[in-house]
């Protein structure tokens, strides 16, 4: 068994910005598929497609990832031959991945499994593309703890369902357990930005990811429930105390993937409701919608800044 971490990790951050790739074999490999993009190293140039990018935005939907990307295109200033933005992913209906300038924006679909293997294949792109120094964002959804519906949270480290800084992979029949921190630095930078913007509420946090959405963050109105309300907000508020203000289902492996990869990660999540009030989504349409930009008007506020077009 493993201990949590990777203890090579900040070096391996430090070489350069260049991405780390720990899999031995596939300096073996002739042709890479990348399959769930309908990509390849033999039909794709990779370096030529990808080579500028300095910041990749990853959230749940396609629909979502599409209006990132016409929202930054707009923001940065930068045109594009009849406005348009096409899917690069159109060759399958997995994931979907749009460009502008030196920002990539993919989505990744719900839980663990749907974004762990949308992360192998966008590092292994990033690999081959030769890109440095690239910052990775999931901008997305959550369950807010004690906080005001529409507050956005900057995670400071993801935690498992028992509070736990850690992500739990069962490979080869053997539990092994690596680290969940995120970066201090752009977690604070992101968490500034808010602050600047002035136009909501942003807090950092911890992040609970769990592997359900109904038993696994503790509601009452799934198909089945095994506990009481009691026991639910007894645990809810264990979780408050635990530092966690927000939960969803992407944050741990998005966080272990990019420590052993050497990338510089962070995780922008509104809070469609506060979970100690209530299980169920009740805000009107049009008020989500408006919430779910919020997460995109921050990040796009910090790429600005980063590329010094403030």
């Amino acid at each position: 068994m493993a201990t949590p971490g990777d203890p090579s990790a900040k070096k391996k951050k430090a070489e350069g910005g260049a991405i780390h790739i720990p899999n031995p074999h596939l300096e073996e490999i002739k042709e890479d598929v990348l399959y769930h993009f309908a990509l390849s190293t033999a039909t794709h140039d990779f370096p030529a497609l990808f080579g500028d990018v300095k910041f990749v935005c990853v959230g749940g939907s396609p629909s979502r990832m599409k209006n990132f990307i016409s929202f930054i295109a707009e923001d940065l200033g930068i045109s594009t031959p009849g406005g348009e933005h096409p899917n690069i992913c159109a060759g399958t209906d997995r994931y979907a991945m749009y460009k502008v300038g030196p920002v990539l924006s993919v989505s990744h679909g719900m839980g663990i499994p749907s974004i762990a293997i949308m992360l192998h294949e966008l590092i292994k792109l990033l690999h081959y593309a030769k890109c440095t120094n690239v910052i990775v964002v999931r901008i997305g959804t959550s369950g807010g703890l004690g906080l005001e519906p529409g507050s956005v949270v900057i995670t400071q480290q993801s935690v498992d369902a028992a509070f736990k800084p850690q992500l739990e992979q069962v490979i080869l029949g053997k539990s092994i357990f690596r680290s969940t921190a995120l970066d201090k630095e752009l977690a604070e930078e992101l968490l500034e930005c808010g602050k600047e913007l002035n136009q909501f509420s942003t807090v950092a946090g911890n992040t609970m990811c769990t592997l359900d959405f109904y038993e696994g963050q503790a509601r009452l109105d799934g198909a089945i429930c095994s506990y009481s309300e009691e026991e639910k907000l007894q645990y809810l508020k264990s979780a408050y105390e635990a530092g966690v203000r927000n939960i969803e289902m992407e944050s741990s492996v998005f966080a272990a993937m990019c420590n052993l990869c050497g990338l510089r990660g962070a995780v922008v999540c509104v809070t469609l409701l506060n979970r100690l009030d209530g299980d169920q989504i009740t805000t009107p349409h049009e008020v989500l919608k408006e919430y779910q930009t919020r997460p995109q008007k921050l990040v796009g506020h910090f790429i600005k800044k980063r590329l010094g077009k403030q």
